[in-house]
């Protein structure tokens, strides 16, 4: 046996030896990789994904690799995987689906729109690919676009609530207040405790001089998450929108105890103060909140125009 093997080409017995060795230390270091994945040890899981790609170039681990990378914000890394994986298989929805996420994260709503395209000729059913593909237009400057896309994803998926909520975000952008409206409803419906739809409905009944039910929103969020900032700040403009400025500044006094880092709720605080004629309170809060945030731009002009 070994006499044919040898003649007609066979493997030597080392050679499939190696092979198993090999294929077993890429099984030990795949699945340890998920293991320290699952655990959130990330950087972990990445050693363990590189070494056993360059023992196999195995599709599932390429996708675990690449979702790593993501996870720890190697974003480059993560787009040559991506790149890697739909070269060799141009069919993988997957891979574009997760390119386009990516793209996203980087602002590049170019390729992130050629990479929804892909995944949509290829499975022209995905609500995923048809909302991503409603987030480049968006990003490319196409709020039309963006809605039509959006309503692709609904018509797909009519429990898809990132899809609503991104379509009222980007009708009221456009002012368009009654049909935004209706778009967070059916988000709220979904999700009766989703945060950035109660957020945004509490924004539109602001603008529309709804003050109260917009604080109720705002209250709402703060019920179920403390630590949600934009509340604060909603309810802060509600409160200086009222002249109750000492309850207001109680009330980004309160959040500051909670969040004492965060250089959003010392601005705020100091447009209040100098609302409230505490000019040297002011200037204390937005020297803060320059020392926390260099890039903000900060002006103490006492103006609530946000809604």
């Amino acid at each position: 046996m070994g006499l044919l093997s040898a003649l007609f080409g066979g493997k030597k017995p080392e050679d499939n030896q190696q092979e198993k060795q090999e294929q077993k230390n890429f099984e030990i270091l795949k699945y340890d990789g998920i293991r320290a994945r699952n655990m959130n040890q990330l950087d972990y899981a990445i050693r363990c994904f590189e070494q056993a790609i360059a023992l196999r170039e195995d599709p599932e681990t390429l996708h675990y690799l690449s979702d790593a990378y993501i996870k720890t914000q190697r974003l480059d890394e993560a787009r040559i995987i991506l790149d890697k994986l739909i070269k060799a298989d141009p069919d993988d929805v997957s891979a574009l689906i997760t390119l386009a996420h990516t793209c996203y994260m980087q602002e590049d709503y170019g390729n992130m729109d050629l990479a929804c395209q892909q995944a949509i000729s290829l499975d022209e059913k995905n609500a995923s690919a048809h909302y991503l593909a409603a987030k480049a237009a968006q990003g490319m400057g196409n709020a039309l676009q963006a809605i039509a896309r959006a309503t692709q994803a609904i018509a797909l998926d009519e429990s898809f609530a990132a899809a609503y909520r991104f379509r009222a975000e980007t009708l009221w952008e456009m002012k368009q207040a009654k049909e935004a409206l209706e778009d967070i409803g059916k988000v709220l419906s979904i999700n009766p405790d989703d945060e950035d739809a109660l957020l945004l409905k509490g924004t539109v009944l602001a603008a529309q001089g709804q003050a109260e039910e917009a604080g109720q929103c705002a209250d709402k969020v703060l019920e179920e998450n403390p630590f949600n900032e934009k509340a604060y700040v909603l309810k802060g403009r509600l409160l200086a929108g009222k002249k109750a400025f000492d309850e207001a500044i109680g009330l980004y006094t309160e959040a500051l105890e909670l969040m004492p880092e965060n250089a959003a709720l010392y601005q705020e605080r100091g447009r209040v103060r100098y609302l409230n004629e505490d000019k040297e309170g002011a200037i204390d809060d937005m020297t803060k909140a320059l020392e926390l945030n260099p890039d903000a731009e900060v002006e103490i002009n006492g103006k609530f125009d946000n809604f």
